[in-house]
């Protein structure tokens, strides 16, 4: 178990379990929270041993957002310092979308405003179908600045005009309908459809699995022209390395690969 003050930090196995624990308030983020998941991310990039992180909340919620006394704390700071309060915080969200792992979020209970952001910011987000998203920021007077490039990623623009505008809340279907998350199911199925998912990430492989995330990142701009002449270089070197020979071979043989890392 970690030492973290804020979140659980534990390994089993090839799976990092990165837990948010401020039950109390539904896992709600202040300084502490952004600070320690931004480390933690941090290092399970370099980790060797773990191939997959999920992230999870404790208690009733995965999280109800930000802080809002923490919030206004911010608020009150000189403008510079409350800007790189929300540099900070940033920072921590694209910890967890650049983690060179891939990231499975457990999302059950509220997820509401920055929570809504750590499901956008995941690769792959299960969730329960009666659990309550929303970007609610605008019922504030604010924006959900920060979160915004994470969500329109996951959602697009047209969704996010919406949502954005109106801060109306969601269930778990729709987050799976406007694509969100990636599935939403029964309370006492969460379990399982995270391992299965965490079960179809082990069984590729890892490097593959680093390779891809890079790969939606320098081709999701370009054009179908412009993306050729990278993707033909990426591929041929991919299926060169030790890793795709293994892939190959135990394919022919109709066993299972025997992955290195």
């Amino acid at each position: 178990m970690s030492t973290y003050q804020t979140i659980d930090v534990a390994q089993a196995g090839p799976i990092l379990h990165v837990r948010l624990n401020r039950p109390d308030v539904r896992n709600a983020f202040n300084g502490a929270v952004v600070d320690e998941l931004h480390a933690a991310f941090t290092a399970a990039s370099g980790n060797p041993t773990a191939r997959v992180v999920v992230l999870s909340g404790n208690g009733r919620s995965f999280s109800a957002g930000a802080d809002l006394a923490w919030m206004q704390e911010q608020a009150d700071l000189p403008p510079a310092d409350n800007e790189r309060s929300a540099v900070r915080m940033a920072n921590m969200f694209l910890a967890i979308a650049r983690c060179k792992k891939p990231v499975v979020g457990r999302i059950h209970g509220h997820a509401l405003g920055g929570g809504t952001g750590l499901t956008a910011a995941v690769d792959v987000a299960i969730c329960t179908e009666t659990c309550l998203f929303g970007l609610t920021e605008a019922k504030l007077g604010i924006v959900p600045a920060v979160i915004s490039p994470f969500v329109l990623q996951k959602i697009g623009v047209g969704r996010a005009r919406t949502l954005f505008l109106t801060g109306e809340r969601f269930d778990g279907r729709e987050a799976e309908r406007i694509g969100l998350v990636h599935r939403a199911v029964d309370e006492q199925h969460l379990d399982a459809a995270v391992q299965q998912v965490t079960g179809e990430l082990l069984s590729s492989g890892p490097a593959a699995v680093a390779s891809a995330k890079e790969l939606i990142r320098s081709v999701g701009h370009l054009s179908l022209e412009d993306a050729i002449p990278l993707t033909a270089k990426w591929i041929a070197a991919l299926r060169a390395t030790p890793e795709a020979r293994e892939g190959f071979a135990a394919f022919l043989a109709k066993r299972k690969p025997n992955w290195i890392g």
